[in-house]
């Protein structure tokens, strides 16, 4: 959170994926940076339920965040719909990259960008 505050973006902090959807539901966000594992519903599957719904945050890029790293456990975040995976621990440059290829041509106006 203190690294994309630093950048100008405005953040907004979910402690579960139950939480993160919910969010996303009600929220209009540019971005969802998605925490793997998390207590109750994880990111995988909160992930699914996002690209599930029936409006336009079902489009909201979403980037993992994990310590999972092997290529398998790669493709199973980008087979629930995530569109990149930032690995764990988080590297600011790594990070900045990944949110800068998420947000490249999604927005006219400059930023704070609103990120869950």
């Amino acid at each position: 959170m203190a690294l994309l505050t630093l950048i100008g973006c405005e953040v907004a902090t979910a402690s579960d994926g139950a939480q993160a959807l919910e969010a996303v539901t009600a929220g209009s966000f540019d971005l969802v940076l998605m925490d793997v594992h998390m207590p109750g519903m994880d990111g995988l599957t909160a992930t699914r339920a996002i690209r599930a719904l029936s409006s336009p945050a079902a489009t909201v890029p979403i980037i993992a965040l994990s310590a999972d790293v092997l290529p398998e456990q790669i493709a199973r975040c980008r087979a629930a719909g995530m569109d990149d995976h930032v690995p764990k621990p988080i590297r600011r440059e790594e990070l900045f990259a990944a949110v800068a290829r998420a947000l490249e041509g999604r927005s006219a106006e400059p930023a704070p960008q609103k990120i869950a």
